[in-house]
């Protein structure tokens, strides 16, 4: 073990922190299970003693024991009970970079044999089928299928211009593969000339950044690129914020990428896309990947005001300050009763503003939000910003 997973800048800054506890505060982990032990402010504290421990002579000198097994364990389970919102970076008010300072962390208990065993399962899954659900990965584009009128080439086209990237998620889960379906259409409706990879579409690296795997990240990059340049692409369309983050951060900027939308943003004005009026009251939740991780605050609120007859309502807590849907940081398959929690949360949160439906850009959290309110049968509509277009379409 070494602490090599971590940059000189994240070592220098872990001893800036104050121990404030204004972290505890928005984090959604904290308020929903009343554990302190999953805030920053602790993880912060626990990983100082790790590191102090490794510290090899003067870990000698002072006499330093290593972590027993148990205190790795419980180390271990506050680390990866976090959705990685980002909100504790967000608020900080002494600038740690603390979602790349997790990463790191998580890295580092991987390499340490320290990590909650589910991960080897997205590892497995991953190097297996090249997806993080071990589904049969030329199965990708068979959402397609399920359309009320598919097209004979079920969109796998020779060249396109534009790749619509679909994401693991939006490709396997019923719930999630409305959202493509919608997107497909939109696209179809604007005159876009694209084209989907269908099974030479690999995990975009998401799920490996967040498990500590990044190990395994370098194939999957190579070839998704070789797959859009076969297309002679010129841009990358994803629906999956997470796929947008992963590829601005780690992906090389040979093709122009966009979020939906941000494409679907520019198609309304140039007046391609023909809508109708809806008569509903909506709010809008920011997905912590496209908002905070990515900036893009305005594009979606540009989008949802510009159906006609729409009302639109923010929530108390929105922009930067949105509260995470508890389906991030690959939290639901370590502890899907957090997660559940974390959501109850949210919905709470929506309820307040009367709104009929709440709009996201995410389909990891319309599948959350989803569930939570199916289980629990509560009047709330939840619909991805594409699906709410899509309904407003001219018919």
């Amino acid at each position: 073990m070494s602490n090599q997973d971590y940059n000189m800048r994240q070592l220098l800054e872990m001893g800036a922190c104050t121990n404030c506890q204004v972290c505890a505060d928005v984090c959604p982990a904290v308020s929903a299970s009343l554990d302190g032990h999953l805030s920053a402010v602790y993880r912060i504290k626990g990983l100082k003693e790790v590191l102090k421990r490794r510290a090899g002579f003067l870990g000698r000198l002072f006499r330093r024991k290593p972590l027993s097994q148990e205190e790795w364990k419980g180390f271990s389970d506050t680390v990866f009970r976090c959705t990685l919102c980002g909100n504790c970076q967000e608020i900080c008010p002494v600038g740690i970079n603390l979602k790349d300072l997790w990463l790191s962390l998580r890295q580092d208990l991987v390499h340490s044999d320290h990590y909650p065993k589910k991960i080897n399962m997205i590892r497995d899954n991953l190097a297996e089928d090249r997806n993080v659900f071990a589904e049969d990965n030329e199965e990708r584009a068979e959402w397609v299928e399920d359309m009320p009128n598919p097209p004979d080439d079920g969109y796998m086209r020779e060249k396109a211009r534009v790749v619509y990237f679909t994401g693991c998620t939006a490709a396997y889960f019923p719930v999630a593969q409305k959202i493509p379906m919608a997107l497909a259409e939109i696209l179809d409706r604007s005159n876009v000339d694209f084209t989907l990879l269908g099974e030479d579409e690999w995990c975009c690296g998401f799920p490996m950044l967040g498990a500590g795997l990044m190990d395994m990240f370098e194939p999957f990059r190579d070839h998704n690129l070789e797959a859009l340049r076969e297309k002679g692409a010129r841009e990358v369309l994803f629906a999956c914020p997470s796929c947008y983050q992963m590829w601005r951060e780690f992906y090389p900027p040979e093709f122009r990428i966009s979020h939906a939308t941000q494409f679907i943003t520019r198609l309304i004005r140039e007046e391609r896309v023909p809508l109708r009026e809806l008569d509903m009251t909506v709010t809008y939740h920011d997905p912590c990947d496209l908002g905070r991780g990515a900036r893009e605050f305005d594009a979606p609120r540009e989008v949802i005001r510009s159906i006609p007859g729409l009302s639109f309502v923010e929530l108390p807590r929105n922009r930067e300050n949105c509260q995470c849907c508890g389906g991030g940081g690959n939290l639901e398959m370590v502890d899907a009763g957090l997660s559940a929690q974390i959501a109850g949360q949210k919905i709470e949160e929506i309820l307040s503003t009367g709104a009929d439906a709440v709009i996201t850009s995410c389909q990891q959290c319309v599948r959350t939000m989803m569930t939570y309110v199916r289980r629990n049968k509560i009047a709330l509509e939840v619909l991805d910003i594409t699906q709410l277009v899509h309904r407003a379409l001219e018919k």
